[in-house]
């Protein structure tokens, strides 16, 4: 079991509040990533959670029991950081093995929970070496290994792929999506990377100086996102916004559009110029200057567009893909 339970948590620094009141749950065997801007809250959130940081005020609730003053080793998490943390002395065997040491579990034991966790992170053939013998990635797994020997109630995860260049992030992601599905076990993940939230989360968590601004699936807040913040934060390229006489027309103080819902077209209501063409082959993006709506729009077109810098282009939004704000940001409709 791993359901976690915040009801009116809050945390100050001094004077300052990190996190207002804030209430949320986490089912068991959820993967729940929490994902927001530098200084949002959503690390603070994880050490509370973990019991790293000491609450303010409100209750944390593991599994229906009040975990607030319980500490960080007995509250049945696991906790994988943006730094691996590996003795640079020990195997990676007796990485893997240092907290069961700790807990004095027997040595026939020991060894099951090794060799699974090995065979689960593809590790096995790696288990007599030092961590300087490893690459990143592989570091990384023997991070998330000394976790999972734990038998948690849920992993906590705080930014682990930072320190990984692009196509290690791009492996290790699909690496802790597949171990969740393996072991169904509760997740909670933190990043900036919205990429990372959308691909991998069952529930995201976005946040803002410390507020809960919309929780739902991946594609619920693509879809229907609550404001202008979510909107623009979620999805990449990020939604282009327009304001003045083009969201007026649609009873709107600014409306968004995101790159993939702008078609080339002859008859289209919007004209501009190519900036910078980006050819990727699979896609063509385009940021469209001199439109008078924006300072730039960015167009997704599928496959490759033969269009360069300094060409004019027609273009047409789909209107049932708009997306209209209030004054405040909020969505209408």
């Amino acid at each position: 079991m791993g359901q976690i339970t915040l009801e009116n948590v809050t945390k100050s620094f001094g004077d300052t509040d990190v996190i207002p009141p804030l209430n949320l749950t986490i089912e068991d065997g959820e993967f729940c990533v929490f994902v927001g801007p530098s200084g949002c809250g959503k690390s603070t959130l994880l050490r509370l959670i973990a019991g790293l940081e000491d609450l303010t005020s409100g209750t944390i609730r593991i599994d229906d029991q009040d975990a607030s003053q319980v500490p960080p080793a007995k509250r049945g998490l696991a906790m994988v950081f943006q730094s691996y943390a590996l003795y640079p002395h020990m195997s990676v065997r007796k990485n893997i093995a240092f907290p069961m040491r700790m807990a004095n579990i027997p040595q026939d034991e020991q060894n099951r929970r090794i060799e699974a966790a090995a065979k689960a992170l593809n590790l096995t053939d790696y288990l007599d070496r030092r961590p300087g013998q490893l690459s990143g990635g592989q570091r990384q797994r023997v991070a998330i290994g000394r976790a999972i020997v734990r038998e948690p109630a849920a992993f906590l995860f705080d930014e682990p792929l930072s320190n990984l260049d692009a196509a290690l992030r791009v492996g290790m992601r699909l690496e802790i999506s597949e171990l969740h599905e393996r072991l169904k076990t509760t997740m909670i993940y933190v990043t900036h990377d919205q990429v990372e939230a959308m691909t991998m989360a069952d529930k995201i968590v976005v946040l803002r100086a410390g507020h809960i601004e919309q929780v739902g699936s991946p594609l619920e807040l693509y879809r229907q996102p609550n404001n202008r913040f979510v909107a623009g934060f979620i999805g990449s390229p990020k939604m282009n916004f327009v304001t003045g006489a083009e969201a007026e027309k649609l009873g709107a103080d600014s409306i968004g559009v995101r790159p993939e819902h702008i078609d080339i077209a002859d008859d289209g209501p919007w004209r501009g110029t190519v900036g910078i063409a980006e050819h990727l082959g699979s896609d063509t993006f385009l940021h469209v200057h001199d439109t008078g709506l924006a300072d730039t729009l960015t167009v997704r077109a599928k496959g490759e567009v033969g269009l360069r810098h300094g060409d004019p282009v027609t273009l047409a939004p789909q209107e049932s893909q708009v997306h209209r704000f209030d004054a405040a940001g909020a969505r209408l409709g």
